[in-house]
């Protein structure tokens, strides 16, 4: 799978981590910044993952922030992209399950790094069950 991964400063060292296990799961992952701990706006390496996202160019994104909140606004404002602020197993299982997510935003003052990785790779595991759901997903797509 082709993942776009991006964070500001306050979500770096979780993409870090997060980018090293994409590469040993072998996935292949496109960093879009930042590379660092210094202050930076968000918007400029979140929007990168959302566009490539919605232009197929990658299969998945995963943002990441202090909060996630920020991100997770910042990438569902391009069509096309549905973007879940992830906190725990279950909302990562069901982003994926009944919302088709396909991005992911994760909270680096929120949540343990173990607890952010075991959540990236049960979201790139659960399938989207379809369904019910589709029809709630197409609209969102209009």
């Amino acid at each position: 799978m082709r993942i776009a991964i991006g964070s500001d400063h306050a979500g770096f060292d979780y993409k870090e981590s997060i980018r090293a296990l994409l590469e040993r799961l072998g996935h292949e992952v496109i960093d879009m910044g930042t590379y660092s701990r210094e202050a930076c706006d968000y918007p400029v390496f979140i929007r990168p993952v959302a566009l490539a996202v919605a232009a197929g160019e990658v299969d998945r994104g995963i943002v990441l922030g202090g909060s996630g909140n920020g991100e997770a606004m910042a990438a569902n404002r391009v069509k096309g992209v549905r973007c879940a602020l992830c906190w725990d197993l279950r909302s990562a299982r069901l982003s994926r399950e009944h919302n088709d997510a396909n991005i992911m935003s994760l909270g680096q003052r929120m949540i343990s790094l173990e607890a952010a990785l075991e959540m990236v790779e049960l979201w790139l595991a659960t399938p989207f069950s379809g369904g019910r759901h589709a029809e709630r997903i197409r609209m969102l797509d209009e």
